[in-house]
C-alpha cells in the first residue's frame, strides 16, 4: 500500500512538473501568474517552462530512490542507538563515580567502619586496613571519575 502512494505521488509530480505556468498582465496593469492560458485581452503573455529535476535524480528509479531511503533511515537508527548506549554508559560511570566517592568520604570520616568476611560476619577495620580501603577507594575515584 504504501508502495502504490509513493508510486503515484511520484507520478503526479511528474506530471506537474510538465505542465506550464502563464504570466501576463491583465487590462488594469496586474500581472497574473496561472496554469491555465488566460483569457481576455492581454498586454504582454509570458510562458514559463517548469524546471527539469536534478540531473542526480532523474535517472533513479524508484526502487533505488527507495533504497537510498532505506539506508537513510538505517543509518539514522544506528546513529539513535550509539547515542542511547553512549548515554547509558556516561549514566553508569557517573554512578560509579558517586559511589566511589561516597565510599571514599566514608573511609576517611574517622569514623568506625564495619566490613562483612566470606561467612557474613561483620569485623571492624583497624588503621592499617583502613589506609588500605582508602587506597583502593582513591584509585577507585580516578578510574571512574574522569
Amino acid at each position: 500500500m504504501k508502495r502504490f502512494v509513493f508510486a503515484t505521488l511520484t507520478l503526479s509530480a511528474a506530471i506537474a512538473a510538465q505542465g506550464q505556468i502563464y504570466q501576463w498582465q491583465d487590462e488594469r496593469n496586474r500581472t497574473v501568474i496561472s496554469d491555465r492560458p488566460p483569457t481576455g485581452q492581454v498586454r504582454q503573455q509570458r510562458t514559463v517552462e517548469a524546471a527539469a529535476p536534478a540531473p542526480s535524480e532523474a535517472g533513479k528509479t524508484l526502487a533505488d530512490r527507495d533504497m537510498e531511503f532505506r539506508k537513510r533511515q538505517k543509518e539514522s537508527r544506528d546513529a539513535a542507538e550509539k547515542g542511547e548506549a553512549d548515554r547509558r554508559a556516561s549514566a553508569q560511570r557517573q554512578e560509579g563515580c558517586e559511589a566511589a566517592r561516597s565510599a571514599l568520604q566514608t573511609l576517611q570520616s574517622g569514623d568506625r567502619v564495619a566490613m562483612h568476611d566470606s561467612k557474613g560476619e561483620r569485623y571492624y577495620l583497624d588503621d592499617t586496613q583502613r589506609q588500605e580501603e582508602i587506597a583502593k577507594a582513591r584509585q577507585a575515584v580516578q578510574a571512574n571519575c574522569r
